[in-house]
């Protein structure tokens, strides 16, 4: 069995492994082993060879930095930042039309820039702008729809923990990564300004709640008038742990590791001396950030596994072989990438999605002399449209357990989802079009 039936088949085993409920990381460990059993036919040396890449798998320092941004954006999202980045939002742009689901993208911009976790922002944004949205007259669907669509920035704009992941599995600067995801995050939050204001104007039936069944009577007038100080209270903490993250980063002044580090000490100080994180809770914060890094790890040991595997198998060199072979159009493998994409980000999650696609394309398109950098961001994009679609569509069903409204149904949540989804896939043809609008340096004329 060649290389090429070995990597097509191991692909298959871990799709079907998935979809009968076995977790993913034993599905890629399970079919890492039996492949190189079968390559090799000696079950020992199989476990030799995978035992060693796990080791090496998480051997660098630089793991650290995935538990230190996750435990930086749990306290920040115990400690009311997400709530606070809305009310900012809120008071400069609610009076414009579809005013509200404007502040709620901006407020997920800001808050992805602290955080990096995009479920994070879905369970805090639908708690505090969905009842808002739905009090002064917005249509549930838009409301829950806005949303799931911006919470998707916390995967795209840094700190982000899915350019981490792909910053460690592919051997990329942490650091050059970050700065590569500013520009696409300024160019999909703006998207989404401009698709809420056209719908605002163009399809109002689907912005607003012409029935009025969600709307608090009298409602539409009220505004909530804040003052300088107000503001400026809110604003200053969002502030100054950007400025300390990517500054420091940017800056040359510490690594992404010692930033991660720097953030959560900075966050826990804010959220202590804000009052708004008790000893209880933040007990609740070490645990969950335990579970999610524990998670996360075993993922990308798994994933070590299976990329080592394919390695063994001659799997890149083979598909890089057929790809070449079969068409000389680079775009056109850029398009069979991002189809696989979409495809399993119906199945599985978005973490997985990373592990099991980036091994066997990258190669390929740095054969066709691609950068992984750019790849990278065309990579994350199209992973996050999963968050959006059914059946899986993770950040709807976050969303949907966070609601209180029992009026707002699964199928609400995700066809709200539709027209950000179609945005994302917008961007993502505009990035793979035009690959220097992924280094914001070079908007500018820089090189």
């Amino acid at each position: 069995m060649g290389g090429l039936e070995i990597g097509l088949l191991s692909v298959g085993l871990i799709v079907l492994l998935i979809y009968s409920g076995m977790h993913v990381a034993v599905a890629l460990s399970l079919v890492s082993f039996l492949s190189v059993t079968l390559q090799r036919g000696d079950p020992e040396l199989a476990i030799r060879l995978l035992t060693l890449a796990a080791a090496d798998g998480v051997a660098d320092q630089t793991f650290a930095v995935i538990p230190l941004f996750v435990l930086m954006g749990m306290i920040m999202s115990a400690s009311d930042v997400g709530r606070d980045a809305y009310d900012v939002g809120d008071h400069f742009l609610r009076r414009l039309r579809g005013g509200l689901g404007l502040a709620t993208v901006g407020s997920n911009a800001v808050f992805a820039a602290v955080t990096g976790v995009s479920i994070a922002s879905a369970a805090i944004f639908t708690r505090v702008a969905v009842p808002e949205m739905l009090r002064l007259g917005y249509s549930p669907r838009f409301a829950v729809g806005t949303v799931a669509g911006s919470s998707v920035l916390g995967m795209l704009i840094p700190p982000s923990i899915l350019l981490i992941i792909f910053a460690i599995l592919t051997e990329q600067s942490i650091g050059m990564m970050f700065f590569a995801g500013i520009g696409p995050g300024i160019i999909l939050s703006s998207v989404y300004c401009l698709g809420i204001i056209a719908m605002a104007y163009l399809v109002p039936s689907f912005v607003y709640d012409r029935s009025g069944r969600f709307a608090e009577p009298g409602a539409a007038e009220v505004k909530v008038d804040r003052s300088p100080a107000e503001i400026a209270a809110k604003s200053l903490p969002i502030l100054f742990l950007i400025t300390i993250l990517l500054g420091g980063i940017y800056g040359g002044i510490f690594t992404p590791t010692e930033a991660g580090a720097v953030g959560s000490l900075s966050a826990l100080i804010l959220a202590f001396a804000r009052r708004k994180l008790t000893l209880a809770r933040f007990w609740d914060v070490l645990k969950e950030t335990g579970h999610l890094t524990a998670s996360v790890c075993f993922l990308v040991i798994a994933a070590t596994m299976y990329t080592r595997s394919l390695g063994l198998a001659g799997v890149p060199v083979e598909i890089g072989t057929l790809m070449q072979t079969a068409t000389e159009s680079f775009l056109l493998v850029v398009l069979i990438y991002i189809l696989v994409i979409l495809f399993l980000g119906t199945i599985i999650d978005s973490v997985s999605i990373i592990l099991i696609m980036v091994p066997l394309f990258l190669p390929v398109v740095q054969g066709f002399g691609a950068d992984p950098i750019w790849f990278g961001i065309i990579t994350v994009i199209a992973v996050e449209v999963g968050l959006l679609t059914p059946p899986l569509g993770m950040a709807c069903f976050v969303i949907k357990g966070c609601l209180d409204d029992k009026r707002i149904t699964l199928g609400d949540v995700f066809w709200g989802a539709v027209p950000f989804a179609l945005m994302m896939v917008f961007v993502l043809a505009l990035l793979t079009a035009f690959p220097d609008l992924v280094y914001i340096d070079r908007w500018f004329g820089g090189r």
